[in-house]
């Protein structure tokens, strides 16, 4: 699936967070966004995961208008994992999982032998199936992540939108995370902090910072020393390990 963002802008009160944002995924990419806090990453993905209107542009997922799709319509295209997933009530992994199904139901519709197959299924590839009776609120969070990945993969959609799913875990389940994302083939447009893992995982990378799009390429040619300390102002190193993937390291301000 394309997803596109034209011109996209968005205020808070007289605060203009973004001005004017383009950005493009084309199908089965892994497209990243990376820039300093408060440039714009996650208020842009969510403009386009509809948590969030823009007040200009428009969004299209292919050749369709997102604002004319109902929110029911939208959910069967784009699955979302979010950095943070609080529940007041204590479900279990299962029911969780269970909730990706609903932009397939009807009102008053019951979950049945096909939707309990996808969710095994989609727990199977996150690793998360021996956990599918426990309660979601015992699970570390890298555990949490991955059942949030599942619920996603169970909406059979075509593309996967990241809103800084990885903030809080340690690297192991950083890289488990985002391997399970890289290996579906998916069309995905990630908002990432680590450099590092924007170089191992995107295809793609969009630079914002201050609201504008300061930068887009692969991560061998946007991710040079130039580029990074213009967009954080640190200094760094680019090298290349034995299987020749690039790594970044942080030389000091």
């Amino acid at each position: 699936m394309n997803i596109t963002a034209q011109n996209i802008r968005r205020s808070f009160g007289a605060h203009e967070i973004l001005k004017g944002v383009d950005i493009s995924s084309r199908p089965g990419e892994f497209v990243g966004l990376i820039g300093p806090n408060g440039s714009g990453k996650s208020t842009l993905l969510k403009c386009i995961y509809r948590i969030l209107k823009p007040d200009a542009g428009q969004i299209f997922l292919d050749q369709c208008d997102l604002s004319r799709l109902t929110v029911r319509e939208s959910a069967r295209k784009m699955g979302v994992v979010a950095q943070h997933n609080q529940y007041n009530f204590d479900f279990t992994v299962k029911d969780i999982v269970l909730m990706g199904r609903a932009p397939h139901k009807k009102p008053l519709d019951r979950d049945n032998a096909a939707d309990y197959a996808i969710v095994r299924k989609s727990l199977e590839k996150t690793g998360m199936s021996a956990f599918a009776d426990r309660s979601f609120s015992t699970l570390s969070g890298g555990e949490q992540q991955r059942v949030i990945l599942a619920r996603a993969l169970a909406q059979q959609t075509p593309c996967l939108i990241l809103d800084e799913p990885t903030n809080h875990l340690d690297i192991t389940h950083q890289i488990q995370l985002m391997k399970i994302v890289k290996e579906l083939k998916l069309s995905v447009i990630a908002a990432i902090h680590d450099l590092n893992i924007a170089a191992m995982f995107c295809d793609r990378i969009y630079g914002i910072k201050g609201g504008k799009i300061v930068g887009e390429g692969t991560p061998e040619n946007l991710l040079t020393p130039e580029f990074i300390r213009e967009v954080y102002g640190v200094e760094t190193e680019i090298v290349h390990d034995r299987h020749g993937q690039m790594h970044i390291l942080f030389t000091g301000l």
